[in-house]
């Protein structure tokens, strides 16, 4: 079993079913009938509120356990989505996406998160959105939730350059208390993304 799969293998859902309070901010950017690609969806929280404000969600996560738990919450709030079994890095598609919701995606380090950010813009069209939540390093003094290695984490400069090929909408980071099940609970050290490809 996968540590990812060892994670969601509990009754509760382990960050929630709640929504990410960023992605709700972002409300009105959401309008309904657009193609969305939620990464590592995990067990849908996020894939699941997105297909509620009417867009058209495929949620992507590389735990099969995470993605029941998901497809249950889906049936449970009674909306249609499609899920898709993979891995982030590896995995391709020729569908082009009007927004890629990636939420708390810090799992590589700095070695493979130039691929992994190409692969993100790779599957947005042309004005496409990026919505993108993670920490900073000085998550690591709150210890709310998050990678334990400070090279996952995010700072302002690096998701420029990340991102120096698309338009940036808005990047801030902040202090905020989040409550997303057990995994994520407290005062967090947060940096928000909006980018959009050219």
């Amino acid at each position: 079993m996968s540590v990812w799969d060892e994670r969601y293998s509990g009754e509760d859902y382990f960050y929630g079913t709640e929504p990410n309070a960023f992605l709700i901010s972002q409300h009105e950017l959401l309008k309904p009938g657009l193609r969305c690609l939620a990464v590592a969806d995990g067990e849908g929280r996020n894939g699941v509120w997105l297909a509620e404000q009417g867009l058209d969600v495929l949620s992507l996560d590389a735990s099969p356990v995470a993605q029941a738990k998901a497809k249950r919450l889906a049936q449970t709030r009674g909306v249609t989505m499609r899920f898709e079994q993979a891995d982030l890095l590896g995995w391709r598609s020729d569908e082009r996406f009007d927004v890629v919701a990636a939420i708390f995606i810090q799992f590589v380090g700095p070695e493979l998160r130039p691929a992994q950010f190409e692969n993100l813009k790779r599957h947005l069209k042309p004005g496409g959105l990026l919505l993108l939540q993670g920490y900073t390093p000085r998550q690591l003094d709150f210890k709310t939730g998050g990678p334990s290695q400070v090279e996952n984490l995010y700072s302002a400069t690096m998701l420029r350059e990340l991102c120096a090929d698309m338009e940036i909408v808005h990047l801030g980071e902040h202090d905020s208390v989040i409550h997303e099940g057990t995994g994520h609970s407290g005062m967090s050290a947060l940096i928000d993304l909006v980018a959009r490809a050219r």
